[in-house]
């Protein structure tokens, strides 16, 4: 039997461009596990985080001010637990390894593949909750393939 996820987890996407927001949304907001939040800043970010629980945060690199690792690293102070996923298209080894020192849980580059992204949310999820759930329990609501399939 499968205990299904009672609350869904809280996902915020920030991103100065509201087309990759649309892209990240659409790709995301059909499975029921993810209630998703948008800000358009680091700094707007951090402002939702204050306000919200928010479990798990989609970065962009580039924003204006506050960059996403800017931004993650105040989230990071704010609570450690909570996963944070740059989205870049910058993937250089100085970055990764900032990304890292940072405490990010991955560096995703753009465009990001539709399952790539998912599996990485999936992922990102079980690692920082599984006290709370098993991976089966994610990957199935989130419709991730197991890799036995």
């Amino acid at each position: 039997m499968v205990n299904k996820i009672e609350k869904p987890f809280q996902l915020l996407i920030a991103d100065d461009s509201r087309a990759f927001r649309e892209v990240l949304r659409e790709v995301l907001e059909d499975r029921p596990l993810l209630q998703l939040h948008e800000a358009e800043s680091g700094e707007e970010a951090v402002e939702v985080v204050q306000r919200k629980r928010i479990d798990i945060v989609l970065l962009d690199m580039h924003m204006h001010v506050m960059t996403g690792l800017d931004t993650l690293r105040v989230l990071k102070q704010m609570d450690a637990i909570r996963p944070c996923i740059l989205i870049t298209s910058d993937t250089s080894e100085e970055l990764r390894r900032d990304a890292q020192n940072a405490h990010a849980y991955s560096v995703l580059k753009k465009p990001v593949m539709r399952r790539q992204l998912v599996s990485t949310v999936s992922s990102a999820l079980v690692t920082a909750y599984s006290a709370l759930v098993t991976r089966y329990d994610v990957n199935e609501q989130l419709g991730v393939s197991s890799p036995d399939d």
